[in-house]
């Protein structure tokens, strides 16, 4: 509980530097969110009346200061343009969010870890040559050609997923399913590369260990040694990236949203950047580092589960 408490203390000094980042650089962006809202015919007067409403009239200083004591009340503003607050919208938005990046990490785990353990057993055999050349090809392909090119062949060319839109889980989860296949495809293809490699590399280093001879001397079928004692103590790399990807994530949905035209924090973003929306901006990015830091946080917890020198090093 106290190594718990120290990481949730890590928190405070990140929140208040990124979002200090944040909104100083939003600040920078071209464009007045006052013109975007009357118009480019709006008069000066018009523009000042606004900016003194919206408070954008005030020093900088001021307005972060309003901005983080909103923050720390649960109010995270509400939007330019059509008044919601920033947190209903994001209510509405992060379930797609997470959705996706959950469904893309059951993907990406469920091709990674079968192959990475059949590549293990047999290094350099020609399954796992094709496998690593493939898992190669995956990391070279951005995830804007991987989601064009998959709308083109599924969604164009044999009508199997439909090409853009969301259908709710509660709504129908058959065609919930079908909306988000091809984007979290999309998003996994990376994950799966990453997780493959990373895998295959500490398998194979742990089968060379002492406790996996004396496992085989002692009779155990190769299938019992390699899940049963090599897969637990291989995988403590494995969560570290999962739980840094996972973070990661968050910025990389933005693209596959965007693409596949999805209601969630990606599309509420651009779209908040394009009209200038800084309040939105600002909200959002603060709820993306709070995920980052959480994901971080939890995957430190996690070693302690898969790697019992950890509990020890923090007893001692």
């Amino acid at each position: 509980m106290r190594a718990l408490g120290r990481r949730l203390l890590y928190l405070i000094p990140v929140l208040f530097v990124v979002s200090a980042l944040s909104f100083g650089l939003l600040k920078l962006l071209p464009g007045d969110p006052a013109v975007n809202i009357l118009g480019p015919s709006a008069t000066p007067a018009a523009v000042a009346q606004l900016h003194h409403k919206l408070g954008l009239d005030k020093p900088l200083v001021s307005q972060y200061a309003h901005f983080v004591n909103r923050a720390l009340h649960g109010d995270l503003g509400r939007s330019y343009q059509n008044g919601q607050t920033t947190t209903e919208a994001l209510k509405q938005r992060l379930p797609v969010t997470l959705e996706l990046m959950l469904l893309s990490q059951i993907i990406a785990l469920g091709i990674a870890v079968p192959v990475a353990i059949l590549s293990a057993m047999r290094p350099d055999s020609l399954f796992d040559r094709i496998s690593t050349s493939i898992s190669f090809g995956f990391l070279a392909l951005p995830n804007f050609i991987v989601g064009v090119v998959l709308v083109l062949l599924f969604a164009v060319s044999f009508h199997l997923f439909p090409a853009t839109g969301y259908t709710p889980l509660t709504q129908n989860p058959v065609e919930n399913l079908r909306s988000l296949l091809l984007p979290s495809v999309t998003l996994a293809l990376s994950s799966i590369a990453t997780y493959l490699r990373l895998l295959r590399a500490d398998l194979i280093t742990t089968l060379q260990e002492d406790f996996i001879t004396n496992a085989r001397a002692k009779g155990m079928s190769a299938r019992r040694i390699l899940l049963a004692h090599a897969l637990r103590p291989s995988s403590f790399s494995l969560m570290t990236v999962i739980g840094l990807t996972l973070a990661s994530l968050i910025g990389g949905t933005f693209v596959v949203e965007i693409i596949f035209a999805l209601p969630g924090i990606g599309e509420l973003v651009v779209q908040s950047i394009y009209s200038r929306d800084y309040i939105v901006v600002q909200g959002t990015v603060l709820l993306i580092t709070v995920g980052y830091v959480v994901f971080n946080v939890a995957v430190d917890l996690l070693y302690s589960v898969l790697d019992p020198r950890v509990r020890a090093g923090a007893a001692a």
